[in-house]
């Protein structure tokens, strides 16, 4: 998951963000609270992390904590090679110089990837600033990307985005948090722009990092995005954690087709 967030009171929070290389930006986020809610038929009911951890500031916190107390390369959703996202990157014929925004990108890999593949827009989105630090000091200060340090229920996007990429941030959410992010989706993704998801699988795990998780097949995923995509390609991996545990995922692939 992605940075740090100041919160005081209800009001809504400013975060002046260093973008490298770009004038800072200020993002104003407005607080959100979600209900708890179960997705029948696809997983067992679960409280989404909204509910379980309703406070921005404590979900920040949580996050922080994750990555204080691992090495990136010893959490369970690390990554050496991000093979299906680049796949599929490529699949979608993403020109180099396109926007890409990758949400709870953190401390992966896929923006070392995609800069050494040419790309020069680059936007990295995450809820702890410890996983955005790591990755700014992997690939340079001076590298086209923009660090985005926030709580995805409370950011604003402020502009858009050739292709949405997401890896394991969605299965957090449930209930009020489902529309919250569908409709991040809808504002933030350009015209005949494009979505990757990746969720874990209906086999897969029901927790993770002490949250409970809803689990998605391909069919479910494109029904959440709603009419405005059109399904393009959907895979199944299955991913071998750092401890050597199996965690199936389900990815698709979508496009715009309405505005």
């Amino acid at each position: 998951m992605p940075g740090r967030s100041d919160v005081v009171g209800s009001a809504p929070r400013q975060h002046r963000l260093r973008h490298w290389g770009r004038p800072p930006l200020v993002v104003i986020a407005a607080p959100y609270r979600a209900s708890r809610v179960g997705h029948p038929g696809r997983s067992p009911i679960v409280a989404d992390v909204a509910s379980q951890i309703p406070d921005s500031a404590e979900r920040v916190a949580h996050w922080e904590s994750v990555y204080e107390r691992n090495q990136a390369d010893d959490v369970s959703w690390y990554q050496a090679e991000p093979v299906v996202s680049l796949e599929l990157v490529g699949l979608l014929g993403i020109s180099a110089d396109a926007a890409l925004i990758d949400v709870g990108g953190g401390a992966s890999v896929l923006v070392d990837a995609l800069l050494q593949r040419g790309f020069v827009d680059l936007t990295v989105l995450d809820i702890s600033e410890a996983a955005l630090r790591a990755s700014r000091e992997r690939v340079g200060v001076d590298a086209p990307v923009d660090w985005i340090a926030s709580d995805l229920l409370t950011w604003e996007p402020t502009r858009r985005y050739a292709l949405w990429h997401d890896r394991a941030v969605f299965h957090f959410l449930s209930g009020d948090g489902v529309g919250v992010y569908r409709d991040l989706v809808h504002r933030a993704v350009a015209p005949r722009g494009y979505v990757v998801m990746a969720t874990f699988a209906p086999d897969g795990p029901e927790w993770c990092s002490g949250l409970p998780v809803t689990r998605y097949d391909a069919d479910h995923l494109i029904e959440v995005l709603g009419g405005e995509f059109m399904l393009v390609d959907q895979r199944r991996e299955v991913h071998t954690t750092p401890s050597g545990a199996i965690q199936p995922f389900t990815w698709i692939a979508a496009r715009k087709v309405s505005d």
